[in-house]
């Protein structure tokens, strides 16, 4: 993706009706201007491509999105040819959300149409009218200003008809529980990023400050390119700029931790809330670069709480899977790896992923919000990036099985044969000890209902391993439970 906005102008404001003159009539067959000051009316937009999963809340130039080994091995199809080698991560699951269409111009008459003034008619008739329009106006005038001027005269006795206009609107106070006292606070501890990789290409993002040591979290797609060579840097509010390096990433859960080179010592950390706590209805406030626009804060409400969300790189072979707070505040690439804070400031996710239109309108090269916006709880990024931190790589829970990521709302079913022709059921696994089976349709954990594989792995990973987890499945059209206790896995390889 592209952090350039490339919106085009905005249209001129219709032209006012001017008076009648005394001029003729404009030809029949006379054309409109058409709107936007073009010679003809924009195409409309094309529909956005069926298929494509959210897009990232994003950066730079990385397309729009916010598993053998992940805890739950995906897999296509039982037996497909085209199902993924045991490599991980798998592709992203088929059939996310398809996009809406992108806004259609105006056609021909619209903006800027010019207004075609009537024929003057024949006769003496037309001056008689306006003479007497003025003279009613005179005569209304003059009646205006007597009344005015006795009324004054009058009250002149009494208090001064004089007004005077107030100097001042009086002081102006936030108090900090409003949002701009929230954005007060958490402004000085966001930073916006920019990732490039060793070609050059890389990107915009954002992060926050998440100790006083220096790290910096974000998402991993915000500086994937510049893992393996590449360059990072983050700059404050205030203008300072500081280079970076990449400390850790998790590609699955879509996190990554950055540490300031020579950082200041008055770094002041984002306090960090309990996203377990966080409700619908809830007011948020989200902190970005949309579009390389640094520093910018938009508001809404949390409209949803765990949204299974499949999140793609664009690639087609890596996929992140989140158990997502949606929001409504405005999210749009640039975003990406930004504080989303509650009311009283705290951090309660990251902004990792937005649905969008799957193109952008209005001449632009990229999708913006619709609204829909997806974050990373934050008690689940508090755990990812204390790993990343103290080993650098990101561990995993899992139950050692392969399920598939086929559409569904019947569940997460394990398939006959994992990924790369291995067993299905990891044996010795969790799974298997907890008794498991190829075939077997698992249809809730604990309370969460599982609609599908990619909506089992984003909640298994809410977990850590060596938690104990109650699975309920069908076998044979029969439900059963069983207890599992999650496993775990090191690195994204």
């Amino acid at each position: 993706m592209s952090t350039e906005n490339e919106g085009t102008a905005v249209p001129p404001a219709p032209s006012a009706p001017p008076a009648p003159v005394d001029a003729p009539a404009a030809p029949p067959h006379q054309e409109h201007p058409a709107p936007y000051g073009e010679t003809q009316a924009p195409p409309a937009a094309p529909t956005g491509a069926p298929g494509a999963p959210p897009a990232y809340g994003a950066h730079g130039t990385h397309p729009a999105p916010d598993q053998g080994g992940h805890g739950v091995h995906g897999t296509g199809p039982a037996g497909s040819p085209s199902a993924p080698d045991a490599s991980w991560p798998p592709p992203p699951p088929p059939g996310t959300p398809s996009y809406g269409d992108g806004g259609a111009g105006h056609g021909a008459g619209g903006w800027g149409a010019s207004y075609q003034p009537p024929a003057p008619k024949n006769g003496g008739g037309r001056g008689r009218l306006i003479g007497a329009v003025l003279a009613a106006a005179l005569v209304a005038g003059g009646l205006g200003g007597g009344l005015g001027y006795t009324l004054a005269k009058e009250n002149d006795s009494n208090s001064s008809t004089t007004v005077s206009a107030a100097t001042s609107g009086g002081s102006v106070k936030r108090d900090p529980g409003t949002v701009a006292g929230v954005a007060a606070r958490a402004l000085p501890s966001t930073v916006t990023i920019e990732a490039e990789g060793r070609s050059g290409e890389g990107g915009t993002g954002t992060g926050f400050v998440f100790d006083t040591q220096g790290h910096i979290v974000t998402n991993n797609h915000v500086v994937a390119e510049a893992v393996d060579g590449g360059k990072v840097s983050a700059t404050f509010p205030n203008g300072e700029k500081y280079d970076a390096e990449v400390v850790g990433n998790a590609q699955g859960y879509d996190v990554a931790v950055i540490k300031l080179e020579n950082a200041p010592a008055d770094l002041k950390p984002l306090t960090l809330g309990d996203s377990d706590k966080v409700a619908v209805g809830d007011s948020t406030i989200a902190i970005g670069a949309p579009f390389g626009l640094s520093n910018t804060v938009t508001t809404g409400i949390i409209s949803a709480k765990n949204r299974p969300v499949a999140s793609s790189d664009g690639s087609g072979s890596q996929a992140s899977y989140m158990s997502a707070l949606q929001t409504d505040a405005s999210i749009n690439p640039g975003n990406s790896g930004g504080p989303l804070l509650d009311a009283q400031g705290n951090v309660i996710g990251i902004n990792s992923a937005i649905q969008s239109t799957g193109n952008g309108g209005f001449g632009t090269g990229q999708a913006g919000s619709i609204g829909l916006g997806f974050a990373i709880p934050i008690n689940q990024a508090k755990y990812v990036a204390q790993e990343l931190i103290k080993t650098g790589k990101p561990v995993y829970a899992k139950i050692g099985a392969s399920v598939s990521l086929e559409d569904s709302t019947g569940g997460a079913k394990i398939t006959e044969q994992g990924a790369g022709g291995s067993e299905a059921v990891d044996p010795g696994g969790p799974a298997d000890k907890a008794g498991l089976k190829p075939g077997d349709v698992i249809t809730k954990l604990d309370d969460r209902v599982i609609d599908s594989g990619p909506t089992l792995i984003g909640e298994i990973w809410t977990h850590k391993p060596g938690d104990k987890v109650t699975l309920t499945y069908e076998r044979d059209g029969k439900e059963r439970t069983t207890e599992l206790t999650l496993g775990s896995r090191v690195g994204d390889s």
